[in-house]
């Protein structure tokens, strides 16, 4: 549904992105993770048409570019900064956006509620937007972002400053697009929301691609060995190990009745491959 292909943006002196290629299928939860500055929004942009690559090309759907209209028709975004009216109520942001996608005026109002109860606004449709939640904002961009019927959604750190119920409302949502045969690429910094939501994840930094694979084969490949975690009346011994049940026989023989009675296992999480690979360094 979406295929990036050697692409390249280049603002003066700095490259944004260097020659990503990827491809997200039809249907799929494609997370695009990366650390503040890995070129995650810049790709974006230029998925949805709003930047013209410096080199490369962006397709949607096997037909052509964003930047022309009728493509661009296909594809839904919510982007980071909301992207809402305040003096507006819900339901006049929504018919707003609608008219600018060219709806009709037959369809956009049973569309616009249609939205609205998606997401769970519809009891709030005429209220101010100034007068909402941070969640119901995000809610609401999310209802601007599919208002259409896009075949492509494009999702810009969709929970940013969002409380726990409104983060699982979002989810709820994502998951109903999916089954309904939407194609969603997702950008966070959350990892717990790449491995609930993502069928496969793609990993970058300084504009490059880095590894991408399910959220098991990225922990597999880049996340190390599992952990064996023994707890002793001292605290805790940590031993890395391919095979934490042999090593666990194997610690029992030796040690004999000062064994300890509680241990773990700890596998390899997503945020430990992607310090891995971004490296622990702070990013602004």
């Amino acid at each position: 549904m979406l295929t990036l292909t050697a692409l390249v943006k280049q603002f003066g002196t700095s490259r944004a992105v260097d020659g990503l290629s990827l491809s997200v299928g039809r249907g799929e939860v494609f997370g695009l993770l990366g650390p503040n500055g890995a070129g995650k929004s810049t790709t974006v942009h230029m998925a949805v048409g709003i930047l013209e690559p410096t080199a490369g090309q962006v397709d949607v759907g096997g037909l052509g570019s964003p930047t022309r209209p009728s493509v661009r028709a296909r594809i839904g975004v919510a982007p980071q900064s909301l992207s809402l009216y305040e003096l507006l109520t819900g339901d006049e942001n929504l018919r707003f956006f609608g008219t600018i996608y060219g709806m009709p005026a037959a369809a956009l109002a049973a569309r616009v509620t249609w939205a609205l109860e998606f997401v769970g606004l519809v009891d709030r449709r005429h209220d101010r937007v100034e007068t909402y939640s941070g969640g119901m904002k995000r809610r609401l961009n999310l209802a601007a972002a599919i208002l259409h019927d896009p075949d492509l959604v494009l999702l810009d750190e969709p929970t940013v400053g969002v409380d726990p119920q409104s983060r699982n409302a979002i989810f709820d949502s994502l998951l109903a697009l999916k089954r309904e045969g939407k194609t969603i690429v997702y950008t966070t910094h959350y990892m717990e929301e790449a491995e609930r939501l993502c069928d496969r994840v793609a990993i970058m930094d300084h504009g490059k691609l880095l590894a991408l694979d399910t959220v098991h084969g990225l922990t597999q490949t880049h996340g190390g060995p599992p952990t064996l975690i023994l707890r002793t009346p001292n605290g805790e011994e940590r031993i890395e190990t391919r095979d934490p049940l042999a090593e666990l026989n194997r610690q029992a023989a030796a040690r004999g009745a000062a064994m300890p009675a509680e241990f773990e296992v700890a596998t390899p999480t997503l945020e430990q491959v992607f310090l891995h690979l971004t490296g622990r360094s702070i990013r602004d």
